[in-house]
């Protein structure tokens, strides 16, 4: 600045004093106000705009915060600066005060990620390793304080600068946070708008020591190793299965392979232990008895009874609705406390399809009032 300008400055500062900003930027937060050896004259013009606040600073210690409107700087609008500065009569000269204008507006669409993935200790999978990303919207809540702690003198601060420090603390806080709600590792990527809440909660009293107000924060995607994932998926299909029918068909495939390569009499042999042992099963999951296996020793025939006769047990329609199955003599107890009726479906092993009850022959005796044909004619 030359000797010209630099007295320019100097005489326009002494008839009007106008103190603004205009933000023609998307990013600064704070904007320190520029003037000729930082003199105000008394009787200055103050404007402060909406999504505005102005921060004086005397000396490096906090003395007013304006809020929007428009003021006449003097001694009523000074309270604070005039108990620093010791005015006791008012002030005519102009006064030294820094002033810092800060933007109150929403900053939204904030980036926040973990850089390098975090361990979580799961019940079923061990040691896992997940990362996280997602979005952040932030406001300054009170100016001086933020001024104060974060801004110091740089005379125009911008939130990225800001960003770097409230990244490192969203990723602290984040990894406590899902670290100590100890959920099911496939949950996590599940229940995001539960999590990012509970996680805003938490960070919102850090942000607040610096006047920082967190408005919105979302997990967009949490991410773990394909190979887990891959565990997980097979996890949850096996937790859908009948663990008790999944044995018994991987039982039968293995009685299958080993028939195919075992040969000679040893193969025929382990083919039927294999055999009673599927029999076995079957008639459990048919719910009938299955035949007994018979001991075979060398050289030796052994009498071997029969199988037991197996009860034959029969399913019932009521309400259009399957039940059963249930023995004939309890059977016979429904018919009796009118739980069923002549007309009501039954069906039992052997039988092509359902068919009344009257029209079953075992049945019909259940309807009574049996009378003998007729004599026959000579």
């Amino acid at each position: 600045m030359n000797l010209f300008e630099e007295i320019k400055n100097k005489l326009s500062h002494e008839f009007i004093d106008i103190i603004e900003w205009l933000d023609n930027t998307n990013d600064t937060i704070v904007h320190r106000f520029e003037r000729y050896q930082n003199e105000i004259k008394n009787g200055a013009k103050l404007i402060v705009r909406e999504g505005q606040t102005a921060v004086f600073v005397n000396e490096g210690q906090l003395a007013d915060v304006f809020t929007p409107g428009t003021y006449t700087l003097n001694t009523k609008n000074l309270p604070i600066l005039t108990t620093l500065k010791g005015w006791k009569y008012g002030f005519n000269s102009p006064f030294k005060a820094e002033v810092y204008y800060v933007n109150t507006r929403l900053f939204t669409d904030e980036k926040w990620g973990t850089k390098n993935p975090f361990i979580l200790s799961d019940e079923r999978f061990g040691l896992v390793e997940i990362r996280a990303f997602g979005t952040y919207s932030f406001k300054i809540s009170d100016s001086g304080k933020f001024v104060v702690d974060v801004v110091g003198t740089d005379a125009n601060f911008t939130n990225y600068e800001i960003n770097e420090h409230l990244k490192s603390l969203i990723v602290t806080r984040f990894t406590d946070t899902v670290g100590e709600a100890n959920l099911p590792i496939e949950l996590y990527a599940a229940n995001t708008s539960e999590l990012s809440e509970t996680c805003r909660e938490v960070m919102q009293p850090e942000f607040g020591r610096v006047g920082i107000e967190l408005e919105k924060f979302y997990i967009e995607n949490v991410s773990m190793p394909e190979e887990l994932k891959k565990e997980i998926f097979e996890y949850s299909r096996l937790d859908k299965l009948d663990m008790t029918k999944l044995s018994q068909f991987k039982a039968a495939k293995a009685m299958e392979a080993a028939a195919k390569n075992e040969g000679g009499t040893a193969g025929a042999g382990m083919g039927m232990g294999m055999g009673f042992v599927l029999a076995q099963q079957m008639g459990n999951m048919m719910g009938q008895s299955p035949p007994q296996p018979f001991a075979v020793q060398p050289q030796q025939k052994v009498a071997v009874p029969p199988p037991m006769p197996t009860q034959v047990l029969y399913h019932y329609a009521v309400n259009g609705q399957s039940a059963g199955p249930v023995t004939i003599d309890k059977l016979k107890e429904l018919f009796a406390s009118r739980t069923i009726n002549k007309d009501s479906l039954v069906w039992r092993q052997g039988m092509a399809n359902w068919a009344a009850l009257k029209d079953v022959e075992e049945l019909k005796a259940f309807l009574g009032g049996n009378t003998p044909p007729p004599l026959p004619t000579e």
